[in-house]
């Protein structure tokens, strides 16, 4: 039997990870089998623990690598500067809080998708959400005081990423848990947030 390469054990845990973060996103972490995590990965069963100690050092490893994905398209955003459809974080917060990110929750920044499950699990999958979260804070906070011309505090640029990330979380949670029985609602949430969201 010829030996994993390297290259294809990376590529093998990659694929894990991706797989993974669609499920935990979509069902939630306790939802998602380990078999069923590997067949979705196109791997066998046994090659887990080649990759991980635990499906808790996955979700961990999801965490990172879905903020560090998420947190890459508000960098873009910063990097393009203000546009046609508005400065950075106008833009953000209107694609955070469309009907494509409600309706794909297998998709997308994982702050409201894993929130649930952060907060029921432990401390290691907690640290690597909370890492998120700063993160979060820390480039939201920038782009405000840039937006701003400096003009607010750091503090007020803190106080100010707390609230909007809080109510880009709560709105997309609160969305998707009435969208099916109550689309109507959910849009007005969406809509309303999307609208006040920055005041």
């Amino acid at each position: 039997m010829p030996r994993i390469t390297k290259e294809d054990k990376a590529r093998n845990r990659q694929n894990i990870v991706e797989a993974a973060g669609r499920m935990f996103r979509a069902q939630g972490i306790d939802s998602v089998g380990i078999a069923d995590l590997m067949k979705e990965a196109g791997l066998t069963h046994g090659g887990f623990y080649n990759h991980f100690a635990s499906k808790d050092d996955l979700a961990a490893e999801v965490c990172n690598a879905s903020f560090a994905a998420s947190l890459g398209v508000l960098e873009q955003a910063v990097e393009e500067g203000d546009d046609p459809a508005g400065p950075p974080l106008r833009r953000v917060v209107d694609d955070y809080l469309s009907v494509a990110h409600r309706d794909a929750p297998d998709g997308g920044c994982p702050s409201a998708s894993l929130v649930t499950d952060a907060g029921r699990h432990n401390d290691t999958i907690q640290r690597s959400y909370a890492a998120g979260v700063e993160g979060y804070l820390a480039g939201f906070a920038a782009e405000l005081t840039r937006e701003q011309d400096g003009e607010i505090t750091p503090q007020q640029a803190r106080d100010r990423a707390v609230l909007l990330l809080s109510r880009l979380v709560g709105a997309m949670v609160l969305a998707r848990a009435v969208r099916h029985v109550r689309p109507e609602l959910s849009d007005e949430i969406l809509r309303t947030c999307r609208a006040h969201a920055l005041d």
